[in-house]
């Protein structure tokens, strides 16, 4: 395996490093005070306009949609290897990916739609996806069901004639906040009675289909994630025609797995980044602040953290490299335990970093004024997110025990 960069992937760096440093530092705050601003006024869930106005700049230099593989609709996307270096520049801020149009739910969304969908469902909700010009949500989750087993997902969709009629209870819907959602993808049952890995379908519904109510947003940690949001939402006889299946009924797991592939690799490249940066800012704070007559830097147990930092992120980096390779050279099933062990090192790698770094902030580390307290609230997430740790591990622990 060879994981040098090629000529592009270090061309693409060199951009977005520089993008990084010219708009998506200097803005992050504005940010903040813009969504904090929305709320004051009475509705955080407007979108951002420090976000808009940094779309087009990143569409002129060339870095949009660059996550989308083998698609003539976006020509300009990378394999997994290609794209796992610049993800993770992405990562180390949690305001880059949606300016490059590289953000979940919206790429796992599109990927869904590219691989799974018919030609109209393209044209309708796949090209103004790759444009920026809506947003979407992916419905799978029940607050009733234990849904780290899919199996137990109980949203109904019924076939009536030419249309499905879809009931059920959906939570943690991310992005159905914003209110340039657009479309939904939704997981259920077509056919309870099938064996139990056909049972479930998928289903494309528009966000302004009669019988939809978002009942509430969620909190991560007391983060509502505001204007993206994690949302509750009720389907309420909520009828679409039956062209807006996709794929076809009982195929919902075969996309289910199609989709979490890569979706996990690219929320383990953003952990990389966003470890990178808590590193960095760590050693900042150790060097510039003096405790008991020296430079914090210079107490030995910090050595240890910033040493154990260091291998902890090139081993996930490591591992990520090599599981982006699996998934080019041999296809996402072939590469299902390198995807599940990076789905555990990444964000357990990260959370320890970045709570080492707040520990090195002092009050300051979990305080509004480092990103250090929201990305340890969301590597938390991410061991449940795309399945929990102890999913993962007994898939890893079946493999091995297989051979």
């Amino acid at each position: 395996m060879d994981f040098a960069y090629s000529k592009k992937v270090e061309d693409l760096r060199a951009r977005l490093l520089s993008f990084m440093d010219e708009h998506i530092y200097p803005n992050e705050q504005i940010f903040y005070e813009e969504i904090a601003s929305n709320r004051k006024n009475g509705n955080a869930w407007i979108p951002t306009q420090i976000i808009e106005d940094l779309k087009p700049k990143a569409q002129s230099a060339e870095l949009w949609n660059l996550f989308l593989p083998r698609s003539t609709r976006a020509p300009e996307g990378l394999n997994n290897l290609e794209y796992a270096p610049l993800c993770e520049i992405m990562g180390r801020s949690h305001i880059a990916p949606e300016v490059f149009n590289c953000n979940a739910p919206d790429t796992g969304n599109m990927e869904t739609i590219e691989r799974y969908g018919s030609e109209a469902q393209k044209d309708e909700w796949l090209e103004p996806l790759l444009k920026g010009k809506i947003r979407s949500a992916f419905l799978m989750t029940e607050p009733e069901a234990a849904s780290s087993d899919a199996t137990n997902i109980q949203c109904s969709i019924k076939k009536d004639g030419d249309h499905y009629i879809i009931n059920g209870r959906k939570w943690w819907s991310s992005g159905a906040g914003d209110p340039r959602c657009a479309i939904f993808i939704v997981m259920g049952k077509t056919d309870p009675e099938a064996p139990k890995h056909t049972q479930q379908s998928m289903i494309l519904v528009p966000r302004n289909t009669p019988g939809i109510n978002i009942v509430r947003s969620l909190s991560l940690f007391g983060y509502d994630d505001a204007p993206h949001g994690h949302m509750e939402v009720i389907l309420d006889n909520v009828r679409v025609p039956a062209t807006n299946i996709l794929l076809g009924e009982g195929r919902g797991f075969e996309i289910a797995q199609g989709r979490l592939g890569p979706g996990r690799i690219h929320h383990c490249m953003r952990s990389i980044g966003a470890a990178e940066r808590a590193l960095e800012s760590m050693c900042k704070r150790l060097k510039e602040r003096v405790a008991f007559g020296k430079p914090i830097a210079d107490h030995s147990v910090w050595h240890e953290r910033i040493a154990e930092s260091r291998c902890l992120i090139d081993q996930a980096r490591l591992l990520t490299l090599k599981a982006a390779h699996t998934m080019d050279v041999a296809g996402n099933k072939a590469a299902r335990a390198e995807i599940a062990m990076i789905k555990v090192v990444a964000p357990n790698m990260a959370g320890k970093i970045i709570d080492w770094a707040i520990q090195a902030h002092g009050g300051a580390g979990v305080s509004q004024d480092f990103e250090l307290a929201y990305n340890y609230a969301w590597q938390r997430i991410l061991r449940i997110a795309d399945g929990p740790d102890e999913v993962h591990r007994a898939a890893i622990a079946k493999i091995e025990l297989a051979k």
